[in-house]
């Protein structure tokens, strides 16, 4: 049996100098709009009450989804994320590695990016002091030491523009089962698609080198992201503001693209939400509704394991996975200058 308990590892608390930081205006903040009782819990959770931390992230829960996600105001993902660490450091200091990293994904996942460094460094922490806790599972119960608990938001559907959409907060290991188990047609399939995986699983981010042609003519990598899936997941035909390497790590995949100067001909939606997608199923082109399209000239490859595709700001593309896939995108643009530069 293991000399150190769960006890004797959790003595160091969990550092959030960021937090300790940016507090006193973050409440300031909320203050202003109108979460004074977040602001009374917020206190007594800093003092180590573990119910007010969780009352302060049940407050910010609900403000997250008190309408549609993009009218959610910034302060409210701060808030959020707060309160997961005040949760997370009382769970840490219990020696509950497992619920503190649960706690940590979700601040990650839902919260904003005032504490995000806070978040990420407290993440390694605890896993570091998870792996060091050397006991069987009948002993100490359940201890997470990698990502395979850890939630994520997963498209679930054909895809972002079908009515059955929607997405879902899973652990990677639900994700993983719905993976081997996608060939059964009475589930709808299930996607991580333009995924923050690395932001969640550092490990895997230090196997990932970013190409030098992001950095070609001054460019700024701006977005890196996992695309995980089953056979079959698709995204619909859509342009990107960004200069675009797709990776292709597992699996194989078809791709399509139409050159910016097409869009009119592409029949774009006008809703401002979806503007950079287009009305056209490329799965089943209705020619009546859309002629312009049959005719149009596209490129189109299958992008192999250990390749990589350049995709420019504004091209149209559409994405269909052929294998189980995983693919990296790294979106990049030119410093000082527009994304399409």
């Amino acid at each position: 049996m293991a000399s150190n308990t769960a006890g004797d590892l959790a003595y160091d608390v969990l550092e959030t100098p960021t937090l300790d930081s940016e507090s006193p205006n973050l409440l300031l903040q909320i203050s202003e709009q109108g979460g004074y009782a977040y602001v009374s819990m917020s206190v007594l959770a800093a003092a180590g009450d573990l119910r007010a931390a969780e009352a302060t992230r049940e407050m910010a829960w609900e403000q997250l989804h008190s309408g549609p996600w993009h009218s959610v105001l910034p302060v409210w993902r701060d808030a959020y994320s707060m309160a997961c660490l005040y949760v997370a450091k009382l769970h840490h200091r219990a020696g509950d590695f497992g619920e503190a990293l649960k706690v940590l994904d979700m601040g990650l996942i839902m919260g904003g990016t005032l504490l995000r460094q806070d978040l990420h460094a407290a993440v390694e922490k605890v896993t570091a002091k998870a792996s060091e806790l050397r006991v069987s599972e009948e002993e100490q119960g359940e201890v997470i030491v990698g990502g395979e608990n850890a939630y994520h938001e997963a498209e679930v559907g054909k895809n972002y523009l079908s009515s059955d959409w929607k997405q879902e907060l899973i652990t990677f290991s639900q994700f993983l089962e719905r993976i081997q188990s996608s060939d059964c047609t009475s589930t709808l399939p299930t996607y991580l698609a333009q995924h923050p995986l690395f932001d969640q699983i550092h490990e895997l981010r230090k196997d990932i080198f970013i190409p030098d042609y992001c950095y070609a003519g001054g460019g700024e990598l701006r977005s890196l992201n996992a695309w995980f899936g089953p056979a079959g997941t698709v995204t619909p035909l859509h342009h990107d503001p960004h200069h675009n390497i797709l990776a292709q790590v597992v699996g194989k995949k078809y791709i399509r693209l139409y050159p910016a100067s097409l869009s009119e001909e592409l029949y774009p939606y006008t809703e401002t939400m979806l503007c950079n997608s287009s009305k056209v199923d490329l799965d089943n082109i209705d020619e009546k509704e859309f002629p312009k399209v049959k005719d149009l000239e596209f490129q189109d490859c299958i992008l192999e394991e250990g390749e990589m595709l350049y995709i420019p700001p504004k091209w149209w593309h559409y994405v269909r996975s052929l294998t189980t896939s995983f693919s990296v995108s790294f979106w990049w643009s030119n410093c000082g200058g527009s994304p399409a530069s």
